[in-house]
Formats: structure tokens, sequence, C-alpha cells
């Protein structure tokens, strides 16, 4: 009865650790995903020359 209720602890401790690990493999897709659309959001700001006080833009 010990041996049924330790396996059934470890099953249950396996699929939660299996969720987890899930879990935290698709966060991270997410975040890798979302760092790639910022970065290829911010290219075209930082390759424009234009300023946004174009007073300043003209004095240099």
């Amino acid at each position: 009865m010990a041996d049924e209720n330790d396996r059934s602890a470890k099953q249950a401790r396996g699929s939660r650790d299996d969720r987890l690990k899930s879990a935290l493999r698709e966060n991270l897709k997410r975040r890798k995903a979302q760092a790639r659309e910022r970065a290829a959001s911010a290219d075209p700001s930082q390759v424009d020359d234009g300023s946004l006080d174009e007073g300043t833009a003209e004095k240099t």
C-alpha cells in the first residue's frame, strides 16, 4: 500500500515536471518571438537620420 502511494506521488510529480517544462519552453519561444519583433521594428528607426526636433538636426 505504501508502494502504491509512492508510485502515484512520483507519477504526479513527473507529470507536473513535464507540464512545467512544456510551459517554460513555450514561454521562452514567445519571449524570443517578441524580442525579434522588437528588434525588427527598432531597426528602421535607427537607420532613419531624421530627428523629432528638426531645429537641432540642422544645427549639427
